[in-house]
C-alpha cells in the first residue's frame, strides 16, 4: 500500500551567493533580496525530498511537497516536482512573510491538517538561511507526532519508520510509528537530478494555493513571539607587522619571540 508523504520545503537566499552580493537593511533588519543571485531551495530539504523519492522507490508513495511565503519563484518551488514527487502546495499570503519559528510551524500544521491524509512529514534538518532547526520541531509538537530528527537513512514498513539518526561518531538506529515527522540531513546523500521529462511534466502542474484565509488562520495570531533586536554583517579588522632580521635565522627567532611576546606559543 502506497505511502502518502507530505515533505515541507522552502525558498532561501543562495548560501553559495558572493559575499560582495549579501546586503542586510539596518532598518528592517532582513536580508536583502539580490538581483543577481535568484533563491533557491534549501539544500536540506533537497535531502528531505530524495528520502520521500527513495521510498516512492521502494514501497510506493505519493508526494505532496508545502512551501510557505510571501512570494515564489515557480522554477525554484517545483524543483521537486521535476525530481518526481507528486503535488504542491503553496502557501502564500501577505502574512506569511518573514515569520518567526513558531508562527511558521502553526501556519505548515494547519496545511497539513488541511490535507487530511499523511503517513509521514519529512523535512530537512534545518534553513539555510537562519539555522534554527526548530520548525519541523514546533510541527511535530503541534501535530502530535513522534520527531525523529537528523536522519542519514529513512525507510518505511509495516505501519513504522526507522532511521539512521547521524551522531558525532556514527549514527544509531531509531523506529516509530506512523504517522511520523522525521528531519533529514545531507548525508543522506545527493538528492537526484531532474530529468527533462520531469522538468516538462513539472511545467504543465500547476500549484495548489491557500492563503491565511483558505486555512482559517487569524493574521493576528502569527504576531512574533521572537524579535530580532539587531541584523548586521560582523566586520572583521586585520593587521599585518612583517618581522626582519639579519637572515632568515635571525628573522626566525624574532618572529619566535613577537609570538611567545603575545603568548601565541
Amino acid at each position: 500500500m502506497a505511502v502518502n508523504i507530505i515533505v515541507c520545503v522552502k525558498q532561501v537566499v543562495d548560501p553559495e551567493m558572493p559575499a560582495s552580493a549579501f546586503k542586510i537593511d539596518s532598518d528592517t533588519k532582513r536580508v536583502v533580496e539580490s538581483q543577481g543571485t535568484p533563491p533557491v531551495l534549501n539544500g536540506f530539504d533537497e535531502n528531505a525530498v530524495e528520502a520521500a523519492l527513495r521510498i516512492k522507490d521502494t514501497v510506493g508513495a505519493n508526494i505532496t511537497v508545502i512551501s510557505m511565503g510571501k512570494s515564489f519563484v515557480m522554477d525554484v518551488v517545483k524543483k521537486p516536482l521535476s525530481m518526481g514527487a507528486d503535488e504542491l502546495v503553496l502557501l502564500q499570503d501577505d502574512a506569511f512573510d518573514d515569520l518567526d519559528s513558531y508562527a511558521t510551524a502553526a501556519v505548515l500544521s494547519e496545511a497539513i491538517k488541511k490535507i487530511g491524509t499523511y503517513d509521514l512529514v519529512l523535512a530537512g534538518r534545518q534553513a539555510s538561511d537562519w539555522d534554527n532547526a526548530q520548525v519541523p520541531l514546533g510541527v511535530a509538537e503541534l501535530l502530535d507526532l513522534p520527531c525523529l530528527t537528523v536522519a542519514q537513512k529513512v525507510d518505511v514498513n509495516d505501519g513504522t519508520v526507522a532511521v539512521q539518526q547521524v551522531l558525532p561518531e556514527g549514527y544509531q538506529e531509531l523506529e516509530a510509528d506512523l504517522p511520523a515527522l522525521v528531519t533529514v540531513s545531507n548525508e543522506i546523500g545527493e538528492p537526484r537530478y531532474a530529468t527533462l521529462r520531469g522538468i516538462m511534466a513539472a511545467g504543465r502542474k500547476t500549484p495548489t494555493v491557500w492563503t491565511a484565509a483558505d486555512l482559517g488562520i487569524d493574521t493576528s495570531s502569527l504576531t512574533p513571539k521572537v524579535i530580532v533586536a539587531d541584523l548586521y554583517v560582523p566586520e572583521t579588522e586585520r593587521s599585518v607587522q612583517i618581522i626582519e632580521g639579519d637572515d632568515d635565522a635571525d628573522a626566525g627567532r624574532k618572529l619566535a619571540l613577537k609570538l611567545r611576546e603575545d603568548k601565541l606559543i
